[in-house]
């Protein structure tokens, strides 16, 4: 038996959570309250519904909404099914969403009709309508509410499913067996979907939890979005593991959640450093009571030392950490240590977890000397069970066990890793992975862009921020705000560049590469 097993699966684990702590109360979404016997509930009701749909085992179910108590309850039930959940990010623009529904071959998208004046189900239908025509698509709630009468009607269906019939799927299921399919940007131009096991989910996250320590009562507020592991896996699952409550953040705004912290008590929260910044600086001017906070998570390979110095004295933080991981090591490979001190926590990402290998090797394979750089390999319980339906990648990314990360680090004397480089071309903007390649493919659609490089360059806003260099088609007549808006027609936002440089031509190496290294320097100048 594998050392995960005694995990089981994630929607095992929520019945369990259902037993054990009964009618607390697990979820808090503005008026919505649901303990955590209720959310057992509502999973089945979803999950018998999506097979009243149709849905079998091993389909893929696409989820599409904001931070809230209904995609909790939805991903829940796309899983006692039997289905592999695909989480799709709300920031997508149609052609974004309709790419991974269509690389997942997923028949069912569950999402939001309409938030902030997205409609989201109406981006599908205008950038991709012959898959509409296929995709069964059903209307969620908005955050803050756990009806409408598109869902009433939806969950309605699963009457017709005998309760025992959907109990009997989700015992089927293993620690071993897929949960979900979460699509990563690569250097490829085109996404990958990372299968992720349900068992390795789990234990990985207990083992991230001697980090935040999150217990029975606590209280969680996750700006994080749930289409992220860190606000999925490391927010409302660990929650449910543990008897914590989740209060979703659909959109982050400084000044509302200073206000959740000080009238919920919240005690446990995660982010960029972005996050805590705004929320030190609102702090400053219009200050609450925030004793409450014990522990946070700060999500990046290189902190400001002074940030985790001012949230542990400013704030009376116990805990202020850091961790690194990648979704094709579900989301986590080290954490730091709530009594590191700030320079620690912030210039490393900690030490790897129990019964994960690594190994810092150069370009030959062969490991390098202590202190000297390299590119992290992981081996353990938490490689990804590959990519989906893509052998090759996953060949090229999973040799003789080790997963190559593509990242740049270095070990010191006590162990703990510090990401130094990406060996990827990919960047990190504000706590969300771009890809450079994929930002490039999309700008390339333009009739006006002959040729075209993105990197990322230093930000102090947002860490790092995508800068272009653009040669227009001959002839044609290109601006930087016309790149600009070309790329928010196609793009989620963070993945825009916030930097365009047309230029004659772009630099390039006696075999024809593009020299990015030369970009960047002229780019961070």
């Amino acid at each position: 038996m594998r050392a995960d097993e005694r995990f089981g699966t994630i929607p095992a684990m929520a019945l369990q959570s259902a037993e054990r702590f009964g009618r607390a109360t697990a979820v808090v979404d503005g008026t919505v309250r649901l303990s955590f016997a209720e959310v057992a509930d509502q999973m089945v009701g979803v999950g018998r519904s999506l097979v009243a749909s149709g849905v079998r085992p091993r389909d893929r179910v696409a989820l599409w909404a904001p931070n809230s108590a209904a995609w909790i309850v939805a991903a829940l039930g796309i899983q006692a099914c039997g289905a592999w959940l695909v989480p799709l990010n709300t920031r997508f623009k149609g052609y974004e969403a309709a790419d991974i529904i269509e690389a997942a071959d997923a028949g069912v998208v569950l999402a939001v009709d309409s938030f902030l004046g997205t409609d989201y189900l109406g981006m599908i239908q205008s950038a991709a309508p012959d898959l509409m025509k296929r995709l069964e698509a059903v209307s969620m709630p908005a955050p803050g509410a756990m009806r409408s009468p598109a869902w009433d009607a939806f969950i309605a269906r699963g009457a017709e499913v005998d309760r025992a019939d959907l109990m009997g799927r989700l015992e089927a299921q293993g620690a071993a067996d897929v949960c979900d399919v979460i699509f990563t940007s690569g250097t490829t131009g085109r996404p990958k979907g990372v299968m992720l096991r349900h068992g390795s989910s789990l234990r990985a996250f207990d083992s991230y939890n001697k980090g935040t320590r999150l217990r029975r009562g606590d209280r969680h507020a996750i700006a994080v979005p749930f289409f992220h592991c860190f606000g999925y896996k490391a927010g409302w699952m660990l929650d449910l593991m543990v008897g914590a409550v989740t209060y979703p953040v659909a959109v982050f705004d400084a000044e509302m959640v200073l206000g959740l912290i000080d009238r919920e008590r919240i005690t446990h929260m995660g982010g960029p450093p972005t996050i805590f910044e705004s929320i030190l600086k609102h702090q400053e001017s219009q200050p609450r009571d925030l004793s409450s906070l014990r522990s946070v998570v700060v999500s990046a390979t290189a902190v400001d030392p002074e940030l985790i110095r001012r949230l542990r004295r400013d704030v009376g933080i116990e805990g202020a950490i850091s961790g690194y991981g990648l979704t094709e090591s579900h989301a986590l490979v080290s954490v730091a240590n709530p009594d590191d001190s700030p320079e620690l926590v912030a210039t490393t990402v900690g030490k790897p977890i129990p019964d994960i290998d690594t190994r810092i090797v150069d370009d030959t394979g062969e490991p390098v000397e202590p202190g000297e750089p390299g590119e992290l390999l992981v081996s353990g319980y938490t490689v990804m069970e590959g990519y989906f339906r893509d052998p090759d990648a996953t060949a090229a990314a999973v040799v003789d066990g080790w997963l190559h990360t593509g990242d740049i680090a270095t070990r010191n004397d006590r162990g703990y890793l510090r990401i130094v480089d990406r060996k990827k071309d990919m960047f990190i903007m504000g706590g969300f992975n771009v890809s450079p390649a994929e930002v490039e493919t999309a700008l390339r659609a333009s009739d006006k862009i002959a040729d075209v490089a993105v990197v990322g360059v230093p930000d102090p806003d947002f860490g790092e921020v995508g800068a272009a260099f653009v040669v227009a088609e001959e002839g044609a007549s290109l601006t930087g705000d016309e790149v600009v808006a070309f790329a928010r027609g196609r793009l989620a936002n963070f993945k825009v560049p916030r930097r365009v440089e047309i230029v004659e031509s772009l630099p390039r190496s006696a075999t024809g590469k593009v020299m990015k290294s030369e970009l960047r320097r002229g780019a961070s100048r």
